[in-house]
């Protein structure tokens, strides 16, 4: 009759060394390849946490900000002073067009482009970093487990015993093999994050080019029609 699987570990004088006991264990076990990967988990952390609070929508398109611009033109406040006092995105972005005021509306048009391209690449400031790390991470878990294979394959090479070698190999295989895991959990949920954070800026992005055009064909002024001078009236003849 088969054993159970504790009874067998229990049985194996090297079971006690190869069982990840922890997560320290398990990262001590993947050997120096671990450190890299672990940093790049770190700062992924650190970016998705830094981009989720920027990326509120309470921060980059305050609610009724449409009508503190309108109060804001009809006080005749200047667009410093409403930039000032918005402090967001979609802040700088009007006060931008307000600054243009009274010029030919495709000038307000592109300043007020401008501008929220402008505010558009900041929100997407830092995403590439996860993409990096996305790429990164498998790549440095694949170089940590060919590193210990080369070590196992040594190892038994060295071996002089022949009837360890079997285990030496398979101990070194498994733990080589902790480093790819590694570099793909940290790959995975990276991944996930920079999608679903690429997706809100471009939810963002969208908002404030509806601002923008709302902004225009509200406050911009068309363009003067030019009126021909008429035309000297013909002295009749005498």
């Amino acid at each position: 009759m088969p054993q159970p699987l504790s009874v067998l570990a229990q049985s194996s004088p090297a079971s006690a060394d190869v069982a990840v006991q922890s997560v320290w264990d398990f990262v001590e076990k993947g050997g120096i390849m671990m450190i890299p990967i672990a940093l790049c988990s770190l700062a992924a952390i650190a970016v998705v946490c830094e981009r989720l609070i920027v990326l509120r929508r309470a921060r980059i398109i305050p609610a009724g900000i449409a009508d503190r611009c309108d109060a804001a033109i009809a006080e005749g406040r200047s667009a410093e002073e409403f930039r000032d006092a918005e402090r967001s995105p979609a802040g700088r972005m009007l006060g931008a067009g307000m600054e243009k005021l009274g010029h030919d509306v495709g000038v307000v048009e592109k300043h007020i482009g401008a501008e929220g391209e402008h505010e558009v690449y900041t929100m997407r400031r830092r995403l590439r970093v996860l993409v990096v790390i996305t790429a990164l991470s498998p790549l440095l878990g694949l170089t940590g487990t060919i590193f210990g294979m080369i070590r196992a394959f040594q190892t038994v090479a060295l071996s002089a015993d022949a009837l360890g070698k079997a285990e030496l190999l398979a101990r070194g295989i498994y733990e080589a093999m902790i480093t790819t895991a590694a570099g793909l959990l940290v790959a995975m949920p990276t991944l996930v994050a920079f999608h679903f954070l690429a997706g809100r800026v471009e939810h963002m992005a969208h908002e404030l080019d509806r601002l923008a055009v709302w902004f225009v064909g509200r406050h911009a002024q068309k363009p003067a029609t030019i009126v021909a001078p008429p035309a000297p009236a013909a002295h009749s003849a005498a």
